[in-house]
């Protein structure tokens, strides 16, 4: 009974992240979690949450859920085409009037920006398909929060890692990576970082604000994978010049060894507090059992 006397949060999309952040929120807050999946409901109620079964892509299933908390995480993806995030649309619908939301968005928006350094005021200009849609709804929320009183604050967020999520199956597949001469940097986050900034965000984020959730990586690509072949006793990748490697890996691979860029993260640091577990990739690899 004293769950009920907790301020309320709603968490839309409780993959492993939002597995992660769960044990930050349950102490402060009752949680309620957001579900398609049935199933799911005796794990997210083992977790601490009260789950909630409902469906982004059907609206109707969204009403009752605008009343139940004031404070909202947003960790659920777009859908997987089109130009427009029509489940962030669905979720802006039923927000209440000055709602703290947090939404998870991805470095992808910037696009390719051949290997410069930038902060968060760099103009966003998305190259794939899926950026699209993540600046499609950051938005749709952005336009929410002015016309609803709301203070959004958004994380842009670059490829997650955690020691049970390593390219490790990548890597004794055998697929290449660019030659050195080619080859593009890459941003990072451990899991439970992303899942504390997440929970900073909530707390301590500015109206409007955007944030690089990133650690302190500067690694291309290749190295990146050299270091976790290295950690993992796997074979290195082989490498391949640009312009023979399309044969060799998937079109959403390829677009992601188009785009180079290192992001500035002092705000994450400076505004929000937050202290890194894993400040780059190499210090887990280093925490790796033998």
């Amino acid at each position: 009974m004293k769950k009920l006397g907790l301020p309320r949060v709603l968490v839309i999309g409780c993959g492993d992240v939002g597995m992660r952040l769960l044990p930050l929120l349950t102490p402060r807050y009752r949680v309620l979690a957001v579900t398609s999946n049935p199933q799911r409901r005796a794990e997210l109620r083992a977790a601490g949450a009260v789950p909630i079964v409902a469906d982004l892509d059907r609206p109707l299933s969204l009403g009752r859920l605008g009343p139940l908390a004031e404070r909202v995480i947003h960790l659920a993806p777009p859908p997987s085409d089109g130009p427009l995030d029509r489940r962030t649309r669905n979720v802006a619908a039923i927000l209440p009037e000055g709602a703290r939301v947090v939404y998870i968005s991805t470095t992808g928006v910037y696009g390719d920006c051949d290997g410069a350094f930038f902060d968060e005021t760099r103009t966003v200009r998305p190259r794939t398909a899926r950026a699209v849609r993540r600046v499609d709804a950051e938005s749709v929320l952005r336009a929410w929060a002015r016309r609803r009183g709301g203070r959004l604050a958004i994380l842009r967020v670059p490829g997650i890692y955690a020691a049970d999520r390593l390219p490790a199956e990548r890597l004794r597949q055998g697929t290449p990576a660019l030659a050195v001469a080619d080859d593009v940097y890459t941003n990072h986050i451990h899991a439970d970082d992303l899942a504390q900034a997440t929970l900073a965000a909530l707390w301590h984020g500015a109206p409007g604000r955007i944030y690089h959730a990133v650690d302190d990586t500067d690694l291309r690509t290749g190295d990146f994978l050299d270091a976790v072949a290295d950690a993992l006793g796997l074979p290195r990748p082989p490498r391949m010049p640009r312009a023979e490697i399309g044969a060799s890996v998937s079109p959403m691979m390829l677009s992601f060894m188009s785009e180079s860029r290192r992001l500035d993260n002092r705000r994450l640091r400076e505004e929000l507090g937050v202290r890194l577990q894993w400040p780059d990739v190499q210090s887990l690899l280093a925490a790796l059992p033998e």
